[in-house]
């Protein structure tokens, strides 16, 4: 019974795996079951038989992928705390894995078709990071930063230059250094405060 369910267990990860491949190849609407249980050798009733809807399969490989992205990212925290530090790490992370960046790039650009089935999902992940980010940034700089912004001001446009410099390096790695170019863009936020 054991080894049964570690099999169930092992299966469903490289359906995971494999659909978020074939999301990040076709997005979502593009992609098909028939596609991903192709890759994994099953049919398309056997990748239903785990996952009963490809709304649902959607669901679950955006839960894996932001789940391996929360470990990378509260691991090198200080006690687990996040940290800008750690946020410049994870970016440094998602450079070794364009297939994760790509993902996430294609389905949270796909997500802002109305009714789409992850609008909701990116639509809340947003508003928590946001949130979050605020706070780590306001733990770190304080309440006031660089040209008057506040840290609810800054959280947004954290968010925008990540995801903007992920979507310039998936189509120039050679000449973007996301990394690089993110901690340039901490510097500037960290820049001493405008003078009154």
């Amino acid at each position: 019974m054991v080894r049964r369910r570690g099999a169930r267990e092992n299966r469903r990860e490289e359906i995971l795996l494999a659909a978020l491949d074939v999301f990040a190849q076709r997005g979502y609407t593009g992609a098909s079951i028939a596609s991903i249980a192709e890759r994994v050798g099953l049919s398309q009733q056997g990748v239903l038989h785990y996952f009963p809807s490809k709304d649902r399969l959607l669901a679950e490989v955006l839960r894996l992928r932001d789940e391996r992205n929360l470990d990378v990212l509260v691991l090198p925290g200080e006690g687990g705390a996040i940290t800008l530090e750690t946020v410049a790490g994870l970016v440094e992370y998602n450079a070794q894995r364009p297939g994760i960046v790509q993902s996430f790039t294609v389905l949270s650009a796909e997500s802002v078709i109305e009714d789409h089935p992850a609008r909701n999902f990116f639509k809340e992940r947003y508003g928590t990071s946001r949130a979050w980010m605020a706070e780590v940034i306001r733990a770190e700089l304080g309440d006031e930063l660089p040209a008057g912004l506040t840290p609810e001001q800054a959280a947004p446009l954290m968010f925008a230059v990540m995801d903007g410099l992920q979507l310039q390096w998936l189509l120039a790695p050679d000449e973007i250094d996301m990394p690089g170019l993110f901690r340039a863009f901490l510097s500037l936020l960290k820049g001493a405060p405008r003078p009154s």
